[in-house]
């Protein structure tokens, strides 16, 4: 975890083992993992409309639903028109 030391204070994008993705600040995480966002937004992807962003705010995610945790280039993030994406939605990890 010492990893995420460098991105404390930036964006990131979470991805889910329940397909969700969450952006958001990362403001913290502990040695199991959990990670704590700040100003987060969950993205909801459809085939039918574009991205959707849903106010999370202040939010805790547990360490072992992460499958992901990636930096953002805000740059590029702000450029992207979130509207005219179409996606599948990420499905669900079965074990």
């Amino acid at each position: 975890m010492s990893s995420l030391q460098g991105s404390v204070d930036k964006r990131v994008l979470l991805i889910l083992q329940d397909g969700r993705a969450i952006v958001g600040t990362l403001a913290g995480y502990d040695q199991k993992s959990n990670v704590v966002l700040s100003d987060s937004k969950e993205r909801v992807y459809s085939l039918e409309e574009g991205v959707e962003e849903v106010p999370l705010g202040l939010y805790l995610v547990k360490g072992d639903m992460i499958i992901l945790i990636g930096d953002i280039d805000e740059a590029k993030d702000e450029a992207v028109d979130l509207s005219t994406i179409r996606a599948e939605p990420i499905p669900p990890i079965r074990y």
